[in-house]
């Protein structure tokens, strides 16, 4: 009994001291946040504990919490839902039921979760892809590839290509009355990670007979080549998303090796051979001046891991560092950022990047926002900036699908 009221105490004490920890002054609803950053922040540290005395790894105890608020596949009066696959990868389908004489546009949404959690399944994204299948009129496919590290990298990306693959079949665009022309894939977070790396492939890979008409990337996280950018440092306790927890989600994306997480925080991750990755990812160069403050452009220092990881070379896990070339066929393009967030400064130099090789970029960018609003769009814990997000992004939609 003295124990469990110890633990109880402890927990407490965190929270109230995560609770008054500072948060950026212009966020909406502020104790809202404060109680939600705090719960997370505290959540987080008791799996760090748990997973360091040997009980629970820290990926296995926020995967069960985060599988509390998993959904079934309910119809409604508006749109049949039901849970399915594509090529053995699990698929929700979300199929309007008015009735429509021309075929439809898609949505292929592909969660966030820092490609270790999460699913389609999670009530705030089950919300998002219905109002996406209800407002736009449209047939949202959301995607559950495997997860790390169970299944590293590349798999979950191999497995969005797998889904759209099938998808983009003319047989199975007409099994559900979809406009070959009307395409979207979209993410949020890693998701959108997973969604842009696709994009990339399918839009240059002359396999693919049908192309996307556009891509809509919610936050996402592009890079892992330099994590010591004006929004990492800025940023770096969140609110919501910390840099110690991206990086280490980041890391189990493809080892459990602890070493790496260790040199990426201290930005020495980097294998040799990397280095003309840099200019592509240079913040110097591709940042919005109000956001480069004063801040001073570094390096990532190459070749201090042994062994060394040449996998971080690979453009599939930073889409940010593909060249001008694999960018330049990219489709139509919505981008949504957040000014409070670790990962926006990949999605404001992507928005540029595009536009440099010509491709037409929509791009929101949330002076109040945070990392991971999405996920609160539903009851209890339910923020009016997630319900912002969800209706530019669905707006958006409407406009240009």
């Amino acid at each position: 009994m003295g124990y469990k009221a110890l633990c109880f105490g402890l927990t407490c004490i965190l929270c109230a001291f995560y609770i008054f920890t500072p948060i950026p002054e212009n966020i909406e609803e502020p104790w809202k946040v404060r109680i939600m950053d705090a719960a997370i922040k505290t959540t987080s540290l008791v799996a760090t504990i748990l997973e360091k005395i040997g009980l629970k790894r820290l990926e296995d105890f926020l995967a069960i919490l985060v599988k509390l608020d998993y959904t079934q596949p309910i119809s409604d009066e508006n749109v049949t839902v039901m849970d399915t696959t594509f090529s053995d990868i699990p698929v929700r389908l979300y199929l309007p039921k008015r009735k429509r004489e021309s075929q439809r546009p898609a949505v292929i949404f592909i969660h966030g979760g820092g490609f270790v959690l999460g699913s389609y399944k999670h009530t705030p994204l089950d919300l998002l892809n219905r109002w996406t299948a209800n407002k736009v009129d449209a047939v949202v496919v959301g995607v559950d590839p495997r997860l790390a590290p169970e299944y590293p990298f590349p798999v979950p990306y191999e497995d969005v290509v797998s889904v759209v693959k099938y998808f983009l079949h003319d047989k199975i665009l007409a099994k559900y009355g979809v406009d070959p022309n009307r395409i979207c894939i979209s993410g949020d977070s890693s998701g959108g990670a997973l969604a842009a790396g696709v994009a990339q492939l399918i839009q240059n890979d002359p396999e693919f007979k049908n192309k996307l008409k556009a891509q809509a990337l919610i936050y996402p996280g592009l890079q892992l080549v330099d994590v010591s950018m004006p929004s990492h440092l800025e940023n770096e306790h969140g609110p919501f998303l910390s840099r110690k927890l991206a990086i280490k989600l980041a890391c189990l994306y493809f080892t459990r090796d602890k070493a790496l997480p260790q040199a990426m925080m201290k930005n020495q991750h980097m294998p040799y051979g990397s280095m003309h990755l840099f200019k592509l990812v240079n913040w110097s160069t591709f940042l919005p001046e109000k956001y480069k403050k004063n801040h001073v452009y570094t390096e990532p220092i190459i070749g201090k891991l042994n062994p060394s990881y040449s996998i971080l070379l690979d453009s599939r896990l930073s889409p940010l560092a593909a060249n001008d070339s694999q960018l330049r066929n990219l489709p139509l393009t919505y981008i949504l950022t957040c000014k409070h967030d670790i990962l926006r400064d990949d999605g404001l130099m992507y928005v540029l990047r595009l536009q440099n090789v010509g491709v037409k970029v929509s791009h929101d960018h949330m002076e109040d926002g945070i990392h991971g609003a999405l996920s609160f769009m539903a009851a209890p814990v339910y923020l009016k900036l997630g319900i912002r997000i969800k209706d530019k992004y669905i707006n958006w939609l409407e406009e240009n699908l």
